[in-house]
């Protein structure tokens, strides 16, 4: 599947969209999530065109994947969650629950989360 380059977070990066930015630098922009799932819920987005996390690591630059890393880690030091802990979700595919064709970072917390996966 090619990247959409119409995708909600390819408009949020060309300016069509606004968002609240808490975070951007050269490769990374980060904003609160619309519809958020905890009391700290900030999405993470690389600015480069990748559908998923499986396309950002086969053909993001070296210097994408490791500012994309460590902006991550900037993002949780500047939410204030580094002691009481967080999660990071990176959703990809139908199975998986993406529900925006760009490569993207759930960070929340705020509060206990719970299991990881639900028990079926």
């Amino acid at each position: 599947m090619p990247y959409d380059p119409n995708n909600v977070f390819a408009k949020i990066l060309r300016g069509e969209i606004p968002c609240t930015k808490i975070y951007e630098d050269d490769f990374t922009l980060a904003f609160p999530d619309i519809a958020p799932q905890a009391p700290t819920h900030l999405l993470v987005i690389p600015k480069g065109s990748y559908i998923d996390y499986a396309d950002f690591a086969a053909h993001a630059t070296d210097a994408e994947i490791l500012g994309f890393s460590r902006a991550l880690g900037k993002i949780v030091e500047q939410a204030g969650i580094t002691q009481a802990g967080y999660r990071l979700i990176a959703n990809s595919g139908e199975h998986g629950g993406q529900e925006v064709p760009h490569f993207h970072v759930h960070l929340v917390g705020g509060h206990a989360l719970g299991r990881m996966l639900a028990k079926e």
